[in-house]
């Protein structure tokens, strides 16, 4: 199995990291525009091969995209990472014109292949790759659902004092701070709803850490995370290549869903070899419809900045 990662900054290098740690592939390919970023990020990373176990074969190149021939799943990092008081929506003209460019450069040498989108705004981004090169629907996976679900569970973890391998909880919508849906009536600690266990004072704190995750490690680092990315890619690569069918929040293509078309937006699905196997229709609530519908509108607005594109 081969995975190409386009982007070789801190989470293009992470998601190497954890895709080789974890033997998920047999070959990574790290590709950048910048000379020697790639080949030096992917010969350090070979340089532990030994220390943690591991044969996956990791390769650095120089844009030069005739290397991630044949790619099973590629990964999209490209882009610039949002920084301190930059909003999502303020990445689009710059990051468009890359991922379209990134996306058409990789279907020359992988035209069957499945895409991960990381590139921000992931939403409108995803959307751009579906959209502007005519994929299967199924073959297009942004990723940011898995992320935010991440930090989720971390939140709640630290609210309850309890191993996040024993929560479950997703957060559904837009990958952005004020377009996010955390699903607190749906979390739950080992099977016992986590709205029985905290006070709503805390819930609403949860919450809240959970929809400003991204902005508040930004501040604190200066720039866009990277672990957990790299970790959340790696898992939703991990369930394509190893058709593990997990349960996964990704950014999809709607037609239909939740009363929604014609939008790349986070919904729980299952992903399998073909990618998205299916999209899990939620029985939501009256505030939670109404707040999805919400999020929808504010992609959708974003979106309208792609017309140069699509």
């Amino acid at each position: 199995m081969k995975v190409s990662i386009i982007g070789a900054g801190n989470v293009g290098a992470s998601c190497a990291e954890y895709i080789a740690i974890s033997k998920i592939a047999n070959e990574v390919v790290i590709l950048d525009i910048k000379e020697g970023l790639s080949e030096g990020k992917a010969l350090d990373l070979t340089q532990t091969s030994s220390t943690l176990g591991f044969d996956t074969i990791i390769r650095g190149v120089t844009n030069d995209y005739k290397r991630t021939q044949n790619s099973d799943v590629v990964v999209i990092t490209s882009g610039i990472p949002r920084k301190p008081g930059m909003t999502r929506e303020e990445l689009i003209d710059i990051n468009a014109g890359i991922v379209n460019s990134v996306t058409e450069n990789v279907l020359k040498f992988s035209p069957n292949t499945i895409l991960v989108v990381v590139s921000n705004p992931m939403d409108t981004m995803t959307y751009l790759a579906l959209k502007s090169n005519n994929l299967e629907k199924n073959k297009v996976i942004g990723m940011g659902g898995a992320l935010d679900s991440s930090r989720f569970k971390t939140y709640l973890s630290q609210a309850l004092n309890k191993p996040q391998s024993d929560i479950h909880a997703m957060v559904i919508g837009g990958h952005g701070d004020t377009t996010m849906i955390p699903l607190i009536r749906l979390a739950s600690y080992n099977g016992i709803p986590i709205t029985n266990l905290l006070s709503n004072e805390k819930q609403d704190a949860v919450v809240s850490s959970t929809m400003i995750g991204g902005a508040t490690l930004t501040k604190l680092l200066g720039t866009s995370a990277w672990y957990a990315p790299g970790a959340s890619v790696s898992y939703l690569v991990d369930s394509i290549l190893n058709n593990k069918k997990k349960v996964i929040p990704c950014s999809v293509y709607l037609d239909g869903q939740y009363g929604l078309r014609d939008i790349c937006i986070g919904t729980p699905c299952i992903i399998g070899k073909n990618g998205i196997e299916e999209i899990i229709d939620l029985d939501l609530n009256s505030s939670e419809k109404h707040k999805l519908q919400e999020s929808a509108k504010a992609i959708a607005s974003m979106n309208t900045s792609l017309k140069n594109f699509i």
